[in-house]
């Protein structure tokens, strides 16, 4: 039995080795990966990026609403009491200048004209005789003691008076003459007719039933006015020379150009805007005034600016600023801000040309903080 409990005990001795040797072996793992843990890899600080400051010009558009109008446009209305006699044109007529559109009849006009005829023979008559009288008498005077000074003179007077009375009359009668003219009414230039509010046996006038719309309305289409208001902030980016494209949704795929002609020159109280007018050519008349243009307006700077990209100006609530980097130091430089375009801005501050930026400022970068490992890249202006 000894025998037996020696065998076994052996036995028990050979697996119990083998357990204790992969416990040993764990531990030792353990105590490697515990150790490597607590060990800690050192790390690079990381890259600041910074850019040199320099000058540039920023052209940007603006996207703004215009409105085509008539290059010129009138309403025509009656000169004189009259009844329309006969109509030559109607809506959508092209006329030339000078062209009969209507004529009107005022019976009382002629017999105004007859009078006044007679009254220019009365008065020449009258005058032609004071005149031979003045005549006689000054042959007359010639031999002394004949007619006195005053008689001549008085004579003299009345051929004045009577002359002028025969002059009045002949104005009188031309003035006659150019109020019939006012009763053809006549193209003042080239254009459509838009509008026509009456019809033949019309009463119309300058007062009372008749004269509260226009005869017609003309219209000047082959050359038409694109007016645009531009914001106050904007107006100091324009001048004469600026083209503009724009389009309408009357005809999509097309695009037309023009060039700014006109600046008001002051802003308006009520929009504060500027009043900017292009002169745009209209021969096959697809375009109409009243229109809807959708304008590309280029502002091109005037002067070169600092240009910087956007994420390089931190708009806080404290204030609006660059982070310059100075001996390895962060710095603060309170600055203005322009106008925005691809990603880009324009500033204005106490900046020299050269000046290194932080291409990414945020206000977590406190003024007077060390920059680290900083590195030049070139933004993509």
């Amino acid at each position: 039995m000894n025998q037996r409990f020696i065998l076994l005990s052996r036995f028990k001795i050979r697996l119990f080795i083998p357990v204790i040797a992969v416990m040993i072996l764990t531990a030792c793992k353990s105590g490697e990966s515990g150790k490597k843990k607590t060990e800690t890899t050192p790390t690079d600080p990381p890259v600041t990026q910074v850019f040199s400051l320099k000058k540039g010009r920023l052209s940007s558009s603006l996207q703004i609403p215009g409105e085509l109008i008539a290059y010129q446009q009138v309403d025509l209305y009656a000169k004189v009491n009259s009844f329309v006699k006969k109509l030559y044109v109607d809506v959508g007529s092209e006329v030339k200048e000078g062209q009969l559109l209507a004529t009107m009849e005022a019976p009382e006009l002629g017999s105004q004209l007859a009078g006044a005829e007679s009254a220019i023979k009365s008065r020449e008559a009258i005058y032609l005789a004071s005149k031979a009288n003045y005549d006689r008498l000054v042959e007359t005077s010639k031999t002394p003691g004949t007619i006195s000074p005053n008689d001549l003179e008085q004579a003299a007077a009345r051929k004045n008076s009577d002359y002028a009375q025969f002059e009045a009359a002949q104005s009188a009668h031309k003035e006659i003459i150019e109020t019939q003219n006012y009763l053809q009414i006549r193209a003042p230039f080239n254009g459509v007719i838009t509008a026509r509010n009456v019809n033949p046996g019309a009463y119309v006038g300058p007062s009372g039933k008749g004269s509260e719309l226009p005869l017609f309305n003309l219209q000047e289409q082959k050359k038409l006015r694109l007016v645009l208001s531009v914001p106050e902030a904007y107006t100091g980016y324009l001048s004469n020379k600026n083209e503009v494209s724009f389009s309408v949704r009357s005809l999509q795929g097309r695009e037309f150009k023009a060039m700014i002609k006109r600046l008001s020159g002051s802003i308006d109280n009520r929009l504060r805007s500027q009043r900017v007018e292009m002169d745009v050519l209209n021969e096959d008349k697809k375009l109409l005034p009243g229109m809807v243009a959708e304008v590309n307006l280029p502002l091109p700077s005037n002067d070169s600016t600092f240009i910087v990209p956007k994420t390089a100006v931190v708009n806080s609530t404290e204030s609006v600023f660059v982070i310059r980097a100075v001996n390895n130091k962060a710095e603060w430089v309170p600055v203005k801000m322009g106008r925005e375009a691809n990603g880009f801005i324009e500033i204005y501050g106490k900046l020299n040309a050269g000046d290194q930026l932080l291409i990414s400022s945020t206000d977590e970068i406190k003024n007077g903080t060390p920059l680290l490992n900083i590195k030049t890249v070139t933004p993509g202006y």
